[in-house]
């Protein structure tokens, strides 16, 4: 079985990564914001109070998200296996998963932390370039994602736009907390001989080789 929980900085790639897993093993990738959004356009009683709670910044329960994970997990296409993504966050969401996952027989298999340094990390992200007419996405920091002339887009020749929120400094923010929010929980799979790291800073293509030959032992 291939149960898997994804942690990673932001712009290790985990998104990606995930998408690979889940064509490659047929598995069933869970993203809990993905659960609350969902159940948001449902319409649902419990969606519309999470619609508003979303609306206000509120920070929703974990006993709501438990709740949703558990439906998401009984469905049949997680009997392959799964992938968690963006869950749990800390030591206290890892402890009610474990119980959740022991009362429905699905316990986690591999705990995947990707690892990148936040010098890549911000490249990555503070780099990203898009072309609002197609859609396609450049890096203004990587040989290999570079627009072919600067700040302009290889097939439509209009200005490519890039995101306001991703500057240095609100990204630096971003990474020094995770890193210092998801410490103890690293640590708390280490414990319990779940935890694999692979370096994500490379390629897409490494980072999916070295993932490969985890779930493969």
């Amino acid at each position: 079985m291939r149960n898997i929980v994804f942690i990673a900085p932001p712009a290790a790639g985990k998104g990606t990564q995930a998408a690979i897993l889940k064509d490659k093993f047929n598995i069933a990738h869970i993203s809990t914001g993905d659960l609350l959004r969902e159940e948001v356009k449902k319409g649902t009683k419990l969606g519309n109070e999470l619609s508003e709670q979303m609306k206000s910044g509120k920070l929703i329960s974990d006993e709501i998200v438990t709740e949703l994970l558990k439906k998401r997990l009984l469905e049949n296409d997680t009997n392959n296996g799964y992938i968690l993504d963006g869950y749990p966050r800390n030591i206290s969401q890892a402890e009610t998963l474990d119980t959740l996952l022991s009362d429905i027989n699905k316990p986690i298999d591999y705990v995947i932390y990707l690892d990148i340094d936040s010098e890549t990390a911000m490249k990555r992200a503070c780099g990203r370039l898009q072309c609002n007419n197609c859609g396609k996405i450049y890096n203004k920091y990587f040989d290999e994602s570079k627009p072919k002339s600067e700040n302009m887009c290889d097939e439509c020749n209009i200005t490519l736009t890039h995101r306001a929120d991703d500057n240095e400094d609100s990204f630096k923010v971003r990474f020094e907390t995770f890193m210092e929010s998801t410490k103890p929980l690293i640590d708390f799979y280490k414990s319990r001989n779940l935890l694999y790291t692979v370096d994500s800073s490379i390629s897409k293509e490494y980072t999916s080789e070295q993932i490969n030959k985890v779930l493969n032992k």
